[in-house]
């Protein structure tokens, strides 16, 4: 897998803040009154549940961000496969630092590896067929850059990171503008020449009209398995056809089937489970 780690600006950000919510206005009072300054320690981060691993980079900078002189030495990078009992990563340095930064470093990576667990099930539900998974904006507020990371890992690929990615033409904008060619017309007139137009349909009447003025990409969404078959012979590979809707890795296979280029999936990001990682302590 290609995947190239998102920069330390991006990320230090995020975990700053998170670190400065946890740490409050006094510190890590426990670990402060048990924990004497110069110990050190090793512990490991195990995973405790079979998943894919991402959001690495961002617990080992919760770690750095408390002490410098944590080291850390990976075994299963970001987009690597993890078992229940196996290393993922080995954390020595002042204990102090280790168990302060614990949970920040959890929750990130427990988060976004849930992400990639989530996605990479649904990929491997379409597995030889030709769609790809993508993501959408329903991501959490902050977090939408590492949670589209962690689709990535997870083997999904992303569709648009902001409102200024393209332009998505929805139902609203649909009934607002008093109908698809007058919503496209005026996206077209507006575009620059390397922005794509994209618009939501929602029946195969919408579709054929929507066609005739050449989108980019047509979004069906809400279509039944038959209603997107029909739909991929009618666009003939004219648009770029994406199926949305309450797609599940169970119903994915079906509607990969259809022929759909893409498979928009939200709760990839807004609703996927965690994975279960923990941070145990080792002997010296």
């Amino acid at each position: 897998m290609n995947l190239s780690p998102l920069p330390p600006v991006m990320l230090e950000p995020l975990v700053r803040t998170a670190l400065l919510e946890d740490l409050g206005r006094a510190g890590d009072v426990s670990t402060d009154a048990i924990v004497t300054p110069y110990h050190y320690t090793r512990t490991v981060l195990v995973g405790r549940q079979h998943g894919i691993v991402a959001g690495l980079d961002l617990a080992m900078l919760a770690f750095r961000l408390i002490s410098p002189d944590v080291e850390i030495s990976v075994e299963r990078p970001d987009g690597s496969g993890v078992v229940e009992g196996q290393v993922i990563a080995s954390v020595s340095g002042p204990a102090r630092a280790i168990l302060t930064a614990e949970r920040t470093a959890l929750n990130f990576l427990c988060h976004l590896s849930g992400v990639a667990t989530a996605t990479a099930s649904v990929v491997a539900a379409v597995r030889g067929h030709g769609a790809k998974i993508v993501c959408t904006r329903k991501t959490t507020p902050g977090l939408r850059a590492v949670e589209k990371y962690a689709v990535r890992a997870g083997g999904g690929a992303n569709h648009r990171f902001g409102l200024d990615d393209a332009i998505l033409i929805k139902d609203n904008h649909i009934a607002i503008a008093g109908g698809i060619r007058a919503a496209i017309k005026r996206a077209r007139a507006s575009a620059g020449h390397l922005v794509k137009i994209e618009v939501e349909v929602d029946t195969l009447t919408q579709l054929e009209e929507a066609l005739t003025l050449a989108p980019d990409a047509v979004l069906l969404d809400n279509m039944s398995v038959d209603q997107l078959r029909e739909a991929v012979l009618m666009v003939a590979g004219r648009a770029i056809t994406e199926a949305s809707g309450r797609i599940t890795a169970a119903s994915a296979p079906a509607i990969a089937a259809t022929g759909v280029d893409l498979i928009s999936i939200g709760w990839l990001t807004h609703s996927a489970p965690i994975l279960d990682i923990g941070l145990d302590c080792r002997a010296p």
